[in-house]
């Protein structure tokens, strides 16, 4: 049982945030804003989001991307968190899982995820 200041606070910073509907296997683009001593910028990062995990403020996902000389980099998100200033769905993956781990390991097109069809 939560502390109900707790609770209301985590409630408060629900509400303050709109997050799209998404899940493993999506690709995203997110604007994530950088802190370069003074000055503040905003950085896109897109990749596929391997992983989701926890629930209501303390829920994180997980995005992979494919950076320089082909080289995968994973970055761990909080879900709520105030560096995230876009949030964007480019396209929703078909998969059968709920983590994605086993793309680590392929390269090439058998990492490529297919695009859910509606």
């Amino acid at each position: 049982m939560k502390n109900r200041y707790i609770a209301s606070f985590e409630a408060a910073q629900l509400a303050e945030k709109e997050i799209p509907q998404f899940r493993a296997g999506d690709t995203v683009r997110l604007g994530v804003e950088i802190k370069e001593g003074e000055k503040k910028r905003v950085q896109t990062y897109e990749g596929v989001v391997i992983a989701r995990s926890g629930n209501g403020v303390d829920a994180t996902f997980t995005v992979r991307k494919i950076g320089a000389n082909s080289v995968g980099v994973e970055r761990i998100f909080p879900l709520y968190s105030e560096s995230i200033k876009t949030f964007e769905v480019i396209r929703r993956g078909k998969v059968r899982r709920a983590k994605l781990h086993y793309l680590r390991g392929l390269t090439g097109k058998k990492a490529k995820i297919k695009e859910l069809r509606k």
